[in-house]
């Protein structure tokens, strides 16, 4: 398969991405954030430097500038592999994180459910979803592979499949109270779940470095890189009665509504691009993380409500981001650092935090990658890691590694994106 730059150039999907994921009114209870300002104290995990309001960034010889043109409330910009913060903005901020937190939520259960299972849609499923969700089209009564229901969550946002997933969990309380766990275990201490699916709730908050940590753990996941990786797929339609009496069921396609991985008009498909998810309500405006790879280096972008209006910014501005991150590899000091789940470091003795030092000061990238070692697609958060010394030299074995280049397949990710 071509890599991405050659397939993703096509105009005709700008007529279904044009509408933002969701909308909804303002939740009763909700605060203003309208004319929000960033705390003075925020946290300090991943390094002191990352609780600080305002830009941190240190450029070092030959390093660009910051784009000026980025008017995000906060944002970060991460190697994916080594976990180093590049650069950030208020990057604990708690805010309202719309759909992003959906990435969650498919961290927290993608490993429940086997992708051929198939599931009955009852009326009590789709049931607690906020005025103006954004919907696949899942429909009562229809039978659903998971499958089809997590391509209804990445690529359309659907509120609907969400609900349905959550049902098959045991509900939206219990899900809700996984995702917290999980939460908890990644050691996003920012967020608050409220709605599995990102609805705008009250007291309902992430963070830039949270959704950040969500995507770097997904990510380790096959059938999350597969699923948000994706342009276009089909969803099953409604059943149908035709000519005597004969039941058929169609289908209809869906595109994703991650602009920076189909385009749109006024704006190409990032060179690189591999997903990871979008979101748009009234409290939270845009919001987006997105990976790309690009000459070997794997970065991470996390983008919190742009002053400017519309759909296309929040994307325009990771894509400055992540221009400048690529040029900046190796050039800046790392303001801070993504830490790993709280089991990597109980399973290496407490050391997977050390590059996340109170001073904000990375460690090199070959041991922070080492440190923040984690089993990669069986859905754990740690479980399974086996470190052993062998002559002197630590040797990384066992089923793979928390984010180390070779053994995420990320290059070969964006080689499988579908023709367009």
């Amino acid at each position: 398969m071509p890599a991405l730059k050659k397939i993703a150039v096509v105009a005709c999907a700008t007529a279904l991405l044009s509408a933002p994921a969701v909308t909804p009114a303002l939740a009763s209870g909700d605060p203003d954030w309208s004319n929000a300002k960033p705390p003075a104290s925020m946290s300090t995990i991943g390094g002191a430097r990352l609780g600080q309001q305002g830009t941190q960034v240190e450029l070092g010889s030959g390093a660009p500038v910051l784009p000026k043109d980025v008017t995000a409330r906060s944002w970060i910009v991460s190697d994916a592999e080594s976990g180093e913060v590049l650069a950030a903005h208020n990057a604990h901020w708690k805010l309202p994180p719309a759909s992003t937190l959906k990435m969650l939520f498919a961290d927290t259960l993608l490993p429940k459910f086997p992708k051929t299972e198939e599931h009955k849609v009852a009326l009590s499923d789709l049931a607690g979803m906020g005025e103006g969700s954004s919907l696949v089209g899942v429909k009562e009564n229809e039978t659903y592979k998971v499958s089809d229901l997590w391509l209804g969550v990445f690529l359309r946002s659907g509120n609907d499949a969400v609900h349905v997933l959550a049902a098959m969990n045991g509900g939206v309380p219990k899900t809700v109270q996984d995702m917290q766990k999980h939460a908890d275990e990644l050691q996003a201490d920012d967020t608050t779940v409220v709605s599995p699916d990102g609805y705008d709730e009250p007291h309902q908050v992430s963070s830039a470095y949270d959704l950040t940590l969500f995507a770097r753990s997904g990510l380790q996941k096959k059938d999350f890189r597969d699923y948000c990786s994706t342009v276009r797929a089909q969803f099953p339609g409604e059943t149908k009665k035709g000519k005597h009496g004969k039941k058929t069921r169609g289908s209809f396609e869906i595109q994703n509504t991650n602009r920076l991985l189909t385009g749109d008009a006024g704006l190409s498909p990032y060179e690189g691009i591999a997903g990871v998810k979008n979101g748009n309500t009234t409290n939270a405006g845009a919001t987006y993380t997105g990976v790309a790879e690009r000459d070997g280096h794997v970065l991470l972008v996390t983008v919190m409500h742009p002053s400017a209006g519309g759909i296309l910014p929040v994307y325009q501005e990771a894509a400055r981001l992540l221009d400048w991150g690529f040029k900046a590899t190796g050039k800046v000091t790392p303001v801070g650092a993504l830490v790993p789940p709280k089991s990597v470091a109980s399973a290496s003795g407490g050391k997977a935090g050390k590059h996340a030092s109170s001073d904000g000061k990375g460690s090199d990238k070959k041991g922070a990658a080492t440190d923040t070692a984690q089993a990669s697609d069986d859905g754990s958060s740690g479980v399974g890691i086996a470190l052993a010394i062998v002559g002197g030299v630590l040797v990384l074995l066992a089923i793979g590694a928390f984010v180390v280049h070779k053994r995420w397949p990320l290059p070969e990710l964006v080689r499988r994106l579908p023709r367009r």
